[in-house]
């Protein structure tokens, strides 16, 4: 497994392989679009494009990243296709490589998305100059797994207020478990689940269920929470959606059983069920119901075509069960996040009534 000298390799996608980059002897570092980097991807990129994408090319531009012994970019959409076009001309040292993502969970999805798995774990074992082994995968999956479940844990105590700091406490950690060593994460993490909880909410907050792309500023989280709402469960791909659980088991090749706990974890707008309609939009209101959400805040990127497809169906399901939906577009600076206030604010004041 890893340690605190352990170098890195990059990445942006919550469907990325974390446990086969750390199998690999790597650190999996997720370039998050935050930072004071100033804008200057629009002299290499469309200015309308995707902020996420733009955000993590500025930090490239400004050499605001560490050193990384390379990057993988997932083939998710066309906006990062174009990210792993122009990165080599930004990072020239960085090696590259751009695994393809399928759209749907199906059979024929999982057994392509296997192969692109098997690809990545050759050129891991190039970058390293030793083969990935299964016994270090197997390790790499079950320290992720306990990553998981601690996030679940923590989750179920969010929805309960009994985690101090509350959303925005345990974004941080995600942050953490994207940018250093597992072992690292699980060491701070099992420390926090062992603590004596305390509140996180003061009572006075409407709980509200949050969804989107990316949202991975804890700083996002306090302003719902000083505009009077509480964030009782998320799903980002930025939170929850990058840590959940895989059932693999160490027997056999796992790159099968690991392309299938991938592509079966909760969508986003990007990925489709083949054969029925809005299931993202029936997705967001079953997790607003189970949270007992009074409300749902959609935090979406602008120009994120998938997103702006979802969101008319997504807004009618909750219109029709009375579940008011606030949609905020941003593009992934707080600037223009913390512009919306006044509008939280109105928000969390009707769902008080």
């Amino acid at each position: 497994m890893t340690t605190k000298e352990t170098p890195y390799v990059g990445f942006t996608c919550a469907y990325t392989p974390l446990p086969l980059i750390e199998a690999a002897g790597y650190a999996p570092f997720r370039i998050l679009p935050m930072g004071d980097s100033p804008d200057r991807a629009g002299q290499l990129l469309h200015d309308n494009l995707c902020p996420h994408v733009k955000r993590v090319l500025d930090r490239a531009l400004d050499g605001d990243l560490p050193e990384m012994v390379g990057v993988v970019l997932m083939n998710s959409c066309d906006a990062m296709r174009r990210l792993a076009d122009v990165w080599p001309s930004v990072r020239p040292n960085d090696r590259l490589i751009l695994i393809d993502l399928p759209f749907t969970p199906d059979e024929a999805a999982i057994s392509y998305f296997s192969g692109e798995l098997s690809r990545l774990e050759k050129t891991l074992a190039d970058w390293s100059g030793k083969p990935v082994s299964q016994e270090d995968l197997a390790e790499a999956i079950a320290a992720y797994n306990r990553l998981s479940s601690l996030f679940v844990t923590l989750r179920e105590r969010m929805l309960n207020g009994s985690v101090a700091g509350g959303a925005a406490r345990i974004q941080d950690l995600y942050n953490r478990a994207v940018t250093r060593p597992f072992l690292e994460t699980l060491a701070v993490m099992d420390e926090m689940i062992s603590d004596a909880a305390s509140a996180g909410s003061t009572g006075d907050e409407v709980p509200v269920y949050a969804f989107g792309n990316v949202l991975p500023d804890p700083e996002a989280f306090e302003l719902f929470a000083s505009c009077g709402a509480s964030v009782v469960d998320e799903d980002f791909c930025t939170g929850s959606r990058a840590f959940s659980p895989m059932d693999v088991t160490a027997s056999g090749n796992m790159l099968p059983q690991m392309a299938k706990a991938l592509l079966e974890r909760p969508r986003c707008a990007r990925t489709l069920h083949g054969t029925k309609a809005g299931t993202l939009a029936q997705e967001v209101l079953d997790r607003a119901i189970a949270c007992k959400a009074q409300g749902v805040i959609a935090c979406t990127a602008k120009f994120c075509d998938p997103y702006i497809a979802r969101m008319p169906s997504v807004r009618q399901i909750l219109r029709e069960a009375g579940i008011p939906l606030l949609h905020i577009e941003g593009d992934c600076t707080m600037r223009s996040f913390g512009q919306q206030r006044t509008r939280i604010e109105a928000f969390a004041e009707m769902l008080r009534g």
